[in-house]
């Protein structure tokens, strides 16, 4: 257990007229809204802040970290309320009830691994938790919520009955070189691999090695929507990682599937995922740079009923997002080229930062230039347990669209 830790408290002093997010309850502060911090001149740690407008009204409290871009997390807009253990633990508790239907369902599906914590929207911002059958795994991406830790676990487990509990900090985090790894390490004493049932079938999440917690749980109803258009298709899966979508396409008859990752160890997982199940459709998997493999297709005039697109997150902050949208539009535009008439198009954004409506403005640009008539079946979004914070839009950050494509 660690030692409790007082954190400091900075005063956070915005910028005229850069308060509207915060009274809008939206929990996030960047930099350029901050026109100074008073607290210790040498703060280098995260601290508790406490927001006020310009004109000196109090308006939120978070947690400051001063080497961030996203430097203030807000967690309560009301005065009275203080953070740290007791907070965190209601917090937990109510995240974990919330979901105790949609669990049951899943339960009853064939589905044993559910997110239980879910960042902004369980006003744990910087904390995700998803439970693996009975194995708790934590990505943490705020430093100012790990002296609280060991209460936080201590709730989560509790309330989730995990036996066992795995705890990483997020590599996308700035926040990251604020938590050391032997205080997280300490923290966990779960396994590396565990093995759990989606929509029936097997599969193995890495926890300690692997991307995000371990499996890609967002996509739980897409795979089983996309996997519904596979029977007597021939399958392409880009960006598959670990090939769940390719499981599910193989259990529902598709005639052939090809899978294109980066990473020769996901491919390794992916056919393990295949023996798992025991399926029997022609699989190639394939370590290759997407756009130059999709490029190569088209040069061979290879095509296919079915293609998948399921990229990484292309936007990471809002100055990137015109190169971002380009490189969604790029292969949306291969694909489209590579489909045959009447193909299916499933394809995906998990960018917080890009809106639905700019996701689809990038298929609009994708498909007049492919000369093709795109028509949206059903747009797909994250599921249940991964709701969507009405004051905060980037907590809706997987977009997709189901579509069929045609060319004159």
């Amino acid at each position: 257990m660690l030692d409790v830790v007082e954190l400091p408290k900075v005063f956070v002093r915005l910028k005229p007229g850069r308060d509207r997010t915060v009274r809008n309850r939206h929990p996030w502060i960047f930099s350029g809204a901050v026109a100074e911090v008073e607290g210790d001149a040498e703060l280098t740690s995260p601290a508790i802040a406490e927001v006020r407008s310009a004109e000196g009204e109090w308006l939120a409290r978070g947690l400051y970290h001063p080497r961030a871009s996203l430097c203030v997390r807000l967690y309560t807009w009301n005065p009275d309320q203080p953070l740290g253990a007791d907070l965190w633990r209601k917090r937990v508790l109510a995240a974990v009830q919330r979901r105790a239907d949609y669990r049951a369902q899943l339960r009853s599906e064939g589905t044993t691994a559910v997110r239980m914590l879910y960042s902004e929207t369980d006003g744990l911002s910087g904390l995700v938790a998803d439970l693996y059958e009975d194995v708790l795994s934590v990505r943490v991406s705020c430093a100012g919520l790990v002296p609280d830790l060991p209460a936080i676990l201590e709730a989560a487990c509790e309330a989730t009955a995990a036996r066992a509990v795995v705890v990483r900090a997020d590599p996308d985090a700035v926040e990251r070189e604020q938590i050391p790894s032997d205080v997280l390490e300490g923290l966990s004493n779960g396994p590396n691999l565990v093995e759990f049932s989606e929509n029936g079938l097997r599969f193995e999440a890495e926890l300690v090695t692997g991307q995000k917690t371990g499996f890609f749980l967002d996509q739980r109803e897409n795979r089983r929507r996309v996997a519904a258009w596979a029977c007597g298709r021939r399958v392409l899966s880009a960006y598959c990682c670990t090939g769940a979508f390719e499981v599910l396409a193989a259990r529902h008859g598709a005639a052939e599937l090809v899978g294109l990752d980066t990473s020769e160890t996901a491919l390794e997982r992916a056919r393990r995922h295949h023996q798992l199940n025991g399926t029997s459709v022609p699989v190639d998997y394939r370590a290759a740079d997407v756009s130059t493999a999709l490029r190569r297709f088209r040069d061979e005039g290879r095509t296919f009923d079915l293609i998948i697109l399921d990229p990484p997150r292309f936007v990471f902050t809002h100055a990137q997002k015109e190169k971002g949208l380009r490189a969604y539009k790029d292969i949306n535009l291969f694909a489209m080229k590579l489909l045959t008439p009447g193909g299916i198009l499933a394809t995906f954004s998990c960018s917080g930062m890009v809106s639905r409506d700019e996701f689809a403005a990038t298929l609009r640009w994708a498909a007049r230039d492919a000369g093709c008539d795109v028509r949206i079946l059903e747009q797909l979004t994250q599921p249940p347990d991964h709701p969507v914070l009405v004051t905060c839009p980037e907590t809706e950050y997987l977009k997709g669209f189901l579509c069929s494509v045609e060319r004159e």
